[in-house]
């Protein structure tokens, strides 16, 4: 089974790695970040794998709201905000930002699991979801969602959206598609990418962030001032 994976973004260096070590103890994978901007690189760099995120508001270079603005941005991934301060003003302009939940310091390493364990649970987010802008992708299940809304795909056009999301910002060619998707032995033609692109673009609508690279593929982006609900 594939650990969760969670993003701490955490400028307390003891309390970083005593996070760290207790969630990975607890069968998570963790990626670490110890201010704002290394927090933004972190989940850019690693946005399809992450599935939760604690933020704490407090940070260098890019404090907690920027951080989450800035991940709201281009993803709906669950995001836990952690922070000493007590003021409701806060917590409302952290809701209002788009976190999912609120962890006030001091705190039991339980209770954040356990705050972890049920964010997770009550947004329908499991070990295998993948994120990108207003889509996600439950990969067991087999179902995508756009902006939280079911969308019908058959199997090809779920393992391309999945590939493209996998791979966000590469470009990919017509050659790799096919061989990822119908295999090496497939000997057809390659226009049968270019239809079965088209065919997910349709169904994906307005949120479809295929960009096509002529005469050479398909190069899946999610631009940054994307809307996000």
């Amino acid at each position: 089974m594939e650990k969760t994976t969670v993003l701490i973004i955490e400028d307390e260096a003891k309390l970083l790695k005593t996070l760290s070590d207790y969630l990975t103890m607890n069968q998570y994978h963790v990626i670490q970040a110890s201010n704002g901007l290394d927090g933004i690189q972190q989940f850019t760099a690693h946005s399809a794998e992450i599935s939760i995120i604690l933020l704490d508001i407090m940070l260098p270079f890019a404090d907690g709201f920027e951080v989450l603005k800035q991940i709201r941005m281009r993803s709906n991934v669950p995001v836990i905000l952690l922070t000493a301060k007590e003021d409701v003003e806060d917590q409302l302009k952290g809701f209002s930002y788009g976190a999912d939940d609120y962890i006030v310091k001091p705190y039991t390493l339980s209770i954040v699991k356990v705050h972890i364990e049920a964010v997770l649970k009550r947004l329908g987010h499991g070990q295998d979801c993948l994120y990108a802008g207003d889509i996600r992708i439950e990969s067991k299940a087999q179902k995508v969602f756009i902006k939280n809304k079911f969308i019908e795909t058959t199997p090809k056009e779920f393992e391309l959206l999945q590939m493209f999301i996998k791979h966000q910002g590469t470009v990919l060619t017509r050659d790799n598609i096919l061989d990822d998707i119908w295999g090496y032995q497939y000997v057809g033609d390659i226009r049968t990418v270019d239809t079965l692109v088209k065919q997910l673009r349709k169904k994906l609508g307005d949120t479809s962030y295929i960009r096509t690279v002529y005469g050479v593929g398909y190069c899946f982006e999610v631009k940054g001032n994307e809307k996000k609900v």
